[in-house]
């Protein structure tokens, strides 16, 4: 019978490795060439792996929550017809787990060894030759679980792996004596958090439904903390008066979806402006690396998007400036339906170096956005208003009703100051203000 070596494929040039979060076949089962066999995530984006052939999948090479990198087996698929015969791997007791025995019961190996020998909790794990996730690893150490621990977990994942519910329900279960001679001075060390990093209690009556963050409100959770405690953030703001465009956009909006096959919005044409003022303050269009400063060569831009679920994704516009209207259009609407559909590849969220995220959408006026880490700076849109206005005309000053709306833009103080970043988001106003009601589409 043949074997087929199931890969994780390559998803993106920056993209090296994923997480998986599910299995959708299980051993034993009967795939289709093209079936989805599992599910994985990368840093922001969740996907399907396919079967490249039809078979019968017989070995799981990793397990929920594993950590996977690009080119890696993930699975083994029988490709030829025939009886399954499940592949068992003969028990070998490993040589780590054996050393640990050795010095929690010395009886076992012959040594004279004192039971009381401290086992080192400060360990990454790697001493174990049990397989342990990413995720049990991390569980274990905020636990202060000792390798020889977690030895003796008997696990009711594949192979006898320990899994997340097996750590979890043996913390829970855990009593005052560990399960092996440790000093207690260095179970208190391996655990102890510093006071100014501890949470304030949470009150939580009867009443209170308590939900745990999914995978992706954890990272985006994460991403923010580290944002605010990385860059100095700071905002400016102007008002823009965009009645141009909005006249304009109503008068060509069929035509355009007639001829184009696009729906014609707003964001488009705030794309445009904000990719030429790029060009003319290529200083926002950089990051920092410690010490230095990356300037980027392309223009690339993200685009803030809300999922039906809530999170927050933000998929990338590659060399915004090389493209026009229509362009512009066609990859707004692109990634945006993709997003919404959680049809995203990894390569899509990748290598931005701006990003536009349209508040407005839920009414809001302004906002002051957190910035996407490593980029410099975040153009946030609000909402388009009706509003009374002074006009001046060579006849004098009138008051006239004007399409208006407020431009927030957040910036790195670090290494972008007032004047750079109070210009640039005046020079994206007075691109959106000259827009030629009678431009051709």
């Amino acid at each position: 019978m043949a074997r087929f070596e199931l890969k994780l494929p390559k998803m993106g040039e920056s993209v090296a490795e994923a997480t998986i979060t599910n299995w959708l076949k299980e051993v034993g089962d009967k795939i289709e060439a093209d079936e989805a066999v599992l599910e994985i995530a990368t840093d922001k984006v969740d996907s399907e792996v396919p079967s490249e052939v039809s078979g019968i999948l017989v070995e799981q090479l990793f397990g929920k929550d594993d950590l996977v990198q690009v080119g890696q087996t993930i699975a083994i698929i029988e490709t030829e017809d025939g009886a399954f015969v499940p592949i068992v791997k003969e028990a070998v007791a490993p040589e780590g787990i054996a050393e640990v025995t050795k010095k929690v019961n010395p009886e076992a190996s012959g040594s004279n060894e004192s039971v009381a020998t401290p086992v080192d909790l400060s360990s990454d794990y790697s001493e174990s030759e049990k397989f342990l996730s990413p995720l049990v690893k991390n569980i274990a150490k905020e636990e202060g679980v000792s390798v020889a621990e977690l030895a003796a977990i008997s696990g009711t994942g594949k192979e006898g792996r320990v899994t997340k519910n097996d750590i979890l329900e043996y913390v829970k279960n855990r009593t005052s004596q560990p399960a092996i001679a440790v000093p207690v001075a260095a179970v208190q060390k391996s655990v102890a958090v510093p006071a100014a990093q501890k949470a304030a209690p949470v009150s939580v009556s009867g009443g209170d439904e308590i939900i745990e963050m999914d995978r992706m409100r954890k990272l985006i959770a994460g991403y923010m903390v580290a944002s605010v405690q990385t860059s100095a953030h700071v905002q400016s703001f102007i008002e823009v008066d965009v009645t141009n465009i909005v006249k304009w956009r109503e008068k060509n909006k069929v035509a355009f979806e007639k001829r184009e096959g696009e729906k014609l919005t707003y964001t488009p044409i705030f794309m445009e402006a904000v990719a030429k003022a790029i060009k003319d303050f290529p200083g926002m269009n950089i990051s920092v690396d410690g010490d230095y400063i990356i300037k980027k060569k392309n223009i690339n831009l993200g685009m803030a998007a809300s999922l039906p679920n809530g999170n927050l994704i933000v998929p990338v516009i590659k060399n915004a400036d090389q493209l026009n209207l229509v362009g512009m259009a066609k990859a707004v609407n692109d990634l945006g339906g993709r997003a919404k559909a959680g049809k995203l590849k990894p390569d899509d969220t990748q290598g931005g170096t701006y990003t536009v995220t349209n508040v407005g959408t839920f009414g809001s006026v302004f906002g002051t956005p957190i910035l996407n880490q490593p980029q410099v700076g975040i153009l946030a849109l609000g909402a388009i208003r009706k509003m009374p206005a002074v006009i001046e005309t060579p006849e004098g000053d009138f008051i006239g009703i004007r399409q208006k709306m407020f431009l927030s833009h957040s910036y790195d103080h670090r290494v972008v100051d007032g004047a750079l970043g109070g210009s640039f988001v005046k020079r994206v106003a007075e691109y959106l203000e000259a827009f030629d009601v009678n431009r051709d589409l």
